[in-house]
């Protein structure tokens, strides 16, 4: 008994110390491993994963529809009051004129049947299953498209939580040097060798920065959880990134990629527009058929039995076989116009679908023209705000000196480094400018 407490608590410790491991694991991901990640495990993209297996179950039902089937049916009947029928008596010898009641059949009755019905010819039919090719289609589009979707919101994820972690680095950094700035400026302002004013200007860019970072600290938290959000993880699970900001810029600067070859079929955004038009066509189709007439084959076998009492399962009791073998023609002849009308309905929804493809394939022209200017500008503000906050770093180091020598108020400190506050901001975000504008160029293209 001791042995099994013992052999009990011991399981219980390795499956606590399992669970507690599961919950304290720790991702680390690349951009490209996030993004492997996400493909796997984002709700939208195992949601996706199953729309395939629908549609090829939904397949398999429409094509089955057409094959044989067999139903089975039992019935049972016990007529507590049986009907009495009012026959001329004479048939029994009784006086002419006279009617004797009869009732006919036995209380109970339980009968047994299987009928196999075959669709032989039905327009509806034919057309449904052409239909299913397309259906499969539409389904593997619109899953490529959602692992597209998933690529981009990773990669956007994934550079806001670098954004954010290098914000909080640099507002650290600024607030260090504020603090400093404000301590020796006090000190000289105590010693009578300064003015008040200068202590205030710090002190309002010290409480700026100061509420900028706390900021920075929470979108930090706030960008971390989106990105698991995303990958399909616990929002709270620990995660680290292996990449930094300015070296995954660089890797998305790819001028090669503007000059690549554009197919138009390869938008996913023009494959689902293909299939809409797929599937009016298949509507105008399954509309005309309905003019055609169906014939169905069946063919029934059963058993009957009667008695006073419930005595069907005994083996003395009588069963009498029945069968029916027949077919079962529909044609239509005339439904007032109803069915011309909704012909035409199906004809004009498909010309508007044409017209739809042709305007989807101008739009993702002009999106790929678009997405171009925007990534080629990304890259020019990027290597722009470069340059800038070297200027503004200068700028502020030179004024810092000034400041510190009496040359420069206060006032001219602070706006110099409020320049370079906002240089920096500037480009970091060009940073993150690079990777998304590159991302839609690349769901644009689909190469």
């Amino acid at each position: 008994m001791r042995k099994s407490i013992l052999t009990f608590l011991s399981f219980l410790t390795i499956s606590i110390g399992f669970s507690q491991e599961e919950v304290t694991q720790t991702y680390s991901f690349t951009l490209q491993e996030a993004i492997e990640f996400a493909l796997e495990n984002n709700y939208s993209a195992i949601n996706a994963d199953r729309d395939i297996l629908d549609a090829k179950k939904q397949k398999w039902e429409t094509i089955a529809s057409g094959l044989p089937q067999i139903t089975g049916g039992v019935s049972y009947q016990n007529q507590l009051k049986q009907p009495i029928s009012v026959i001329p008596a004479e048939i029994f010898g009784g006086e002419p004129g006279t009617f004797a009641e009869v009732v006919f059949g036995q209380a109970q009755s339980a009968t047994a049947t299987a009928t196999l019905t075959q669709q032989i010819f039905d327009g509806s039919y034919i057309v449904g299953v052409q239909a299913t090719k397309a259906f499969l289609s539409y389904s593997a589009n619109n899953k490529e498209k959602t692992a597209l979707e998933v690529r981009k919101a990773v990669t956007e994820a994934y550079g806001n939580v670098l954004l954010a972690d290098e914000s909080v680095a640099i507002l650290e950094k600024n607030k260090a040097n504020l603090e400093k700035n404000l301590f020796e400026t006090t000190k000289i302002y105590e010693n009578g060798m300064g003015d008040e004013e200068s202590v205030e200007q710090l002190q309002i860019t010290l409480s700026s920065v100061d509420n900028q970072l706390k900021n920075a600290v929470r979108l930090k938290g706030i960008t971390l959880q989106m990105l698991n959000l995303v990958m399909g993880i616990a929002i709270d699970a620990p995660t680290q990134l292996e990449e930094n900001l300015d070296n995954l810029t660089q890797k998305q600067i790819d001028f090669e990629l503007l000059e690549s070859e554009f197919n138009m079929e390869n938008n996913v955004d023009f494959k689902l527009a293909t299939n809409l038009n797929e599937q009016r066509f298949f509507e105008w189709k399954l509309a005309k058929s309905r003019a055609l007439p169906t014939l169905n084959s069946f063919i029934n076998y059963g058993a009957a039995a009667y008695a006073d009492n419930f005595n069907f399962f005994n083996s003395d009791q009588q069963w009498f076989d029945q069968s029916i073998l027949g077919l079962d023609l529909s044609i239509p002849i005339f439904s007032s116009g109803r069915r011309s009308a909704s012909t035409a309905r199906a004809k004009i929804a498909l010309e508007k679908a044409k017209t739809s493809l042709n305007e989807a394939e101008e739009q993702i022209r002009l999106q790929l023209e678009s997405a171009k200017s925007n990534y080629i500008l990304a890259i020019e503000e990027y290597k722009t705000n470069q340059q800038n906050l070297h200027l503004a770093e200068r700028i502020e180091n030179k004024n810092q000196i000034k400041y510190n020598e009496g040359l420069a108020s206060s006032f001219e400190l602070r706006q110099a480094q409020t320049q370079l506050y906002d240089a920096q901001q500037n480009y970091l975000q060009s940073m993150v400018d690079v990777i998304n504008k590159k991302t839609t160029l690349e769901t644009i293209i689909n190469n």
